[in-house]
């Protein structure tokens, strides 16, 4: 489907399965609400699902790769090599996305969104470059718009394609040397925000670095001067195509009533891409973590999204997701196997 034609598609969340887990939930053997956050999230899963005892059995995440043209202006710690050494590293399965993805049963799909350097084609690797890498966005354009409307509309057909052969939930992930640096420049084009309020030090830059990073962004909001009222610009002008991949996984998750987890600075910047061009989807987000980069807090603020841990993670890849993806199956096990009261035999609440 399109952009326009998955968006209209996203329907608001099922009132009526809700509120048959939330009746569900007051009749378990427990003070009602006594298990917080696990409560809400099956609620909101049951309601997303259209499912009054929703499961979740198929977990898919999918780390999408690109680089980013930014890196020029040294903001990042580590060279852009990186890259795609790590996609092969994930492919290998010898990355911490792996190993979690492994410990909750998950399977991991790898997308080449624009990688720079370019990857020969693997098993298991989806190949959808839009360009090898995004342009200087301190001195330009990111991208088209064309290539930004490319990238969503990759990662919406990717979902699709997971969804088809089975996924009761989406986690996303994401790898490129220099992301936390566009991910930052969308966060202050839309929040109004400094650089100095969002910029965090990525892969761990020195001040130096920092000063450098938090110089780039303010030259790429300058120059490009972002339209905050229209995500693809945004994109477009200071984003990253695995960025816009992202979005376009949570919009056609929620267009397909699958729950995404979405993971730290990375995808959270997606997550703010894509309610600007599909606010509907918004319901359909789960928040997994806070993660350690500064204006984290702040993203998931304007979000409007709890996040539901807080393990100072900052690596990205997908890995706050997987955990998160954990706790959302444990809320829906909580929901469809705990017994209630009449069940038990156990006296209720006077």
């Amino acid at each position: 489907m399109s952009i326009a034609t998955t968006i209209t598609a996203i329907e608001p969340l099922n009132q009526k399965a809700m509120q048959a887990a939330q009746e569900r939930q007051n009749m378990l053997t427990k003070p009602a609400g006594s298990l917080g956050r696990l409560e809400e999230l099956s609620i909101q899963i049951a309601g997303i699902s259209g499912k009054p005892i929703p499961a979740i059995k198929e977990k898919v995440i999918i780390t999408m790769a690109g680089d980013h043209g930014v890196v020029a202006e040294g903001v990042s710690a580590f060279p852009q090599e990186v890259t795609p050494q790590m996609v092969a590293n994930f492919l290998n399965g010898g990355a911490a996305i792996n190993a979690l993805a492994r410990h909750i049963g998950a399977r991991v799909v790898i997308v080449d969104m624009g990688v720079a350097n370019e990857i020969p084609a693997r098993e298991k690797l989806l190949r959808r470059p839009v360009a090898l890498g995004t342009k200087n966005m301190a001195v330009g354009e990111a991208m088209t718009r064309a290539e930004a409307e490319q990238a969503v509309q990759t990662g919406i057909e990717i979902v699709e394609g997971v969804i088809s052969i089975g996924a009761h939930i989406v986690g996303t992930g994401d790898m490129g040397i220099g992301n936390t640096t566009p991910s930052a420049a969308i966060a202050c084009a839309l929040m109004g925000q400094s650089p100095e309020k969002i910029a965090g030090r990525g892969t761990g830059v020195d001040d130096e670095g920092l000063k450098r990073k938090i110089s780039a962004i303010q030259r790429a909001l300058d120059v490009n001067q972002p339209n905050p009222k229209d995500g693809l610009d945004i994109l477009s002008k200071v984003g990253g195509f695995e960025i816009g991949g992202l979005a376009g996984v949570m919009i056609g998750a929620a267009a397909n009533h699958v729950p995404v987890m979405v993971d730290g600075f990375i995808s959270t910047a997606a997550a703010m891409i894509a309610v600007t061009l599909a606010p509907q989807c918004k319901d359909y987000l789960i928040a997994a973590h806070r993660s350690k980069e500064y204006g984290h807090s702040a993203m998931l603020e304007w979000l409007g999204l709890k996040p539901l841990f807080d393990l100072d993670l900052r690596l990205g890849e997908g890995t706050g997701a997987a955990l998160g993806i954990s706790m959302a199956e444990a809320a829906c096990k909580v929901l469809a196997e705990m017994a209630t009261f009449g069940e038990a035999g156990v006296s209720e609440k006077e």
